[in-house]
């Protein structure tokens, strides 16, 4: 391999890192994404469990929380699977990257264009995981006793200074 070849790997390897930094935040963030989905999974088996032994407004309830979690569980997969797909067209970014060393292909169209996907792909990964982290904070059910004993503590508190 000749000095010019070397170096076009070097070059090529460097212009490489940002996709594989890019692949690194997509990894990470399917961590969270099926940690989340491993606790809905979870909490989908405990409301399960509980459907048939209530009734009333508590059935009601456990219905309605079902109903969020199933919800949850969809956006949390399409936000995998956009994150999955950004992943794919990232190694295919770098695929293309070293296409283009090795073979002398002009394929910078191409990785731009990949790039471009895999930064569409990841932003809509993110806003899924944005619209799951809402239902979730919709669904969580603090009785309402216990937000008048938190607030008449603190009004005992304020009082007191």
């Amino acid at each position: 391999m000749s000095a010019t070849g070397s170096a076009m790997i070097a070059e090529t390897i460097q212009l490489s890192v940002t996709p594989v930094f890019l692949l690194v935040a997509t990894g990470s963030l399917l961590n969270v994404l099926t940690g989340r989905l491993a606790r809905v999974v979870d909490r989908s088996r405990a409301l399960i469990a509980r459907w048939a032994e209530t009734e009333g407004a508590e059935h009601e309830r456990v219905v309605a929380e079902l109903r969020a979690v199933d919800r949850r569980m969809g956006v949390i997969n399409n936000s995998i699977a956009a994150a999955v797909a950004c992943g794919i067209v990232v190694c295919l970014l770098v695929a293309l990257l070293f296409a283009q060393a090795i073979a002398g292909f002009n394929l910078g169209l191409a990785a731009s264009w990949a790039f471009a996907v895999a930064m569409l792909l990841l932003l809509a990964s993110l806003v899924l995981f944005l619209i799951e982290v809402r239902i979730s904070i919709r669904t969580i059910h603090v009785p309402m006793e216990l937000l008048e004993i938190e607030e008449m503590g603190w009004k005992k508190r304020r009082d007191r200074r």
